[in-house]
């Protein structure tokens, strides 16, 4: 039998996973957040291949986003505002923990979802110490007693958020982030988010974030590029970097972004395991 014209056809009704909650209303909160972006195209060809090299030494293998985990690390360390808390208007908290939130996708209620996990003082951790937690967390059990910031709290707590109505729900953000102990301890102080690893996307990607300090990392792509005056294809990395201005002015701003950026390009921490013909 032949449909009626207006007949809409088959359908069907997806159930999001309820931990999606927190994540519109983190996407809500982070569009008032005063977040100077940044594009950034970064030639990591020489960081790729130390992180073979390692592994080709040693057997062990290395990931290049526990690496990354580390290099930015590094370069909080050096420039400790980028990762700072508001508190007043004329106040920041700078911790000298550097504790940094990425997403692993995991098991939750039956589904795949991507599920916030913390790496407590990323600063004082070696890069295959990153690596084996980021693999651990991938396998950790997670039951409804898991948080929406990222540690276990009381089930209840966790129970109510789910069924708070948006306003009183995004008032709890509001008062977590006006409270720079209960945010770090919750979600960290650095967020970076990958979808590079899902697909192949040339180009970058504007996320939202309610953390001072976030990062973005799309693809790595084979790109012509410029070495010493001569034009050569290398792997550029796409990254989009979010700094709170609320707690960074666009000097030290600039200067961080660049100490990062020569850090990155430079496989900063595998050194040893550089090509002998690189840069």
């Amino acid at each position: 039998m032949m449909k009626k014209d207006n007949d809409i056809g088959e359908k069907k009704i997806l159930t999001f996973p309820r931990t999606r909650i927190a994540a519109l209303d983190v996407v809500e909160l982070g569009r008032k957040k005063h977040h100077i972006k940044s594009l950034l195209e970064l030639d990591v060809t020489d960081s790729r291949a130390a992180i073979k090299e390692y592994r080709r030494k040693t057997g062990v293998k290395l990931s290049f986003t526990a690496w990354l985990i580390k290099t930015i690390s590094a370069a909080i360390e050096e420039f400790q505002s980028a990762h700072a808390y508001l508190l007043t208007k004329r106040k920041s908290v700078i911790f000298n923990d550097i504790d940094i939130s990425i997403t692993v996708e995991r098991i939750y209620d039956g589904q795949l979802v991507p599920l916030p996990y913390v790496i407590r003082r990323s600063n004082e951790k070696s890069i295959r110490h990153i690596h084996d937690e980021i693999q651990a967390a991938k396998n950790q059990d997670i039951s409804k007693d898991d948080v929406v910031l990222g540690d276990r709290q009381y089930r209840l707590a966790t129970e109510l958020y789910f069924y708070m109505p948006g306003f009183l729900r995004r008032m709890m953000w509001r008062f977590i982030l006006k409270h720079p102990n209960i945010a770090k301890k919750g979600m960290g102080s650095v967020m970076l988010t990958s979808i590079g690893m899902m697909g192949r996307i040339n180009g970058w990607f504007i996320h939202a974030s309610i953390h001072p300090l976030s990062f973005g990392v799309s693809s790595i792509i084979p790109k012509p590029w410029v070495v010493d005056g001569a034009v050569t294809v290398r792997e550029i990395l796409n990254m989009t970097i979010l700094i709170d201005h609320d707690v960074m002015d666009g000097a030290p701003m600039a200067r961080f972004i660049d100490r990062l950026s020569q850090n990155i390009e430079a496989a900063v921490g595998l050194e040893d395991y550089l090509p002998a013909n690189s840069g």
